[in-house]
């Protein structure tokens, strides 16, 4: 009789552990079935800004094109795609405001520079513009592109001196020669877009 009763108490002490770890394991698994969890690792991951700007064609020009600007970690990459030019080497630079309304495209201003440096070549050690992007080539057709990538601009940032958004692009119908003050001597404005959100 004493045996049957140890077994008996043996065994109900045996169930009832089973019991609570089963219990146990239920609420401390995040994963169990009936949770209400949220995988937050996509949400802590920052998000690519991007802006795609319309270029209108001016001083008669008809040429036409888009820039679009991605940011994402800390760099900014812009790529031009244009059409309508003429033949040959081709300037393009950020104005001071999204001002695309004259019909020369002058409404934008000169050359963003909130740096106050002189006018020169991208990269140049002593000074260029923020805006000072460069030239590109059309080919016989028209057509041509550009691409630069940069960690000294922004997308809506509150660094003014980085800041692209309000700003205008202009392309012009020359050459910019890295030298003549205050704008490269590149000739008419043929394009313009605003740099809005």
């Amino acid at each position: 009789m004493k045996k049957f009763t140890l077994l008996f108490v043996l065994c109900a002490m045996v169930s009832m552990t089973a019991c609570k770890e089963t219990k146990k394991t239920d609420e401390e698994d995040p994963m169990a079935e009936g949770t209400d969890m949220e995988d937050d690792t996509a949400m802590d991951e920052p998000m690519a800004k991007e802006l795609t700007i319309n270029l209108e064609p001016k001083s008669d020009s008809g040429a036409t094109g888009t820039v679009t600007f991605t940011e994402e970690d800390g760099k900014v990459k812009m790529t031009a795609v244009l059409e309508g030019l003429s033949e040959g080497t081709h300037a393009i630079h950020i104005h001071e405001t999204a001002d695309c309304s004259s019909p020369d495209g002058k409404s934008a201003g000169g050359h963003w520079n909130p740096t106050h440096e002189k006018h020169g070549k991208w990269g140049d050690p002593e000074g260029y513009h923020k805006g000072d992007i460069g030239n590109f080539e059309a080919d016989a057709s028209g057509n041509g592109t550009i691409t630069m990538t940069t960690d000294e601009w922004c997308i809506g940032c509150d660094d003014a001196t980085k800041n692209i958004v309000g700003k205008g692009i202009i392309v012009h119908q020359g050459t910019d020669d890295f030298v003549s003050q205050p704008s490269g001597d590149a000739g008419a404005r043929v394009m313009c877009g605003g740099i809005i959100e």
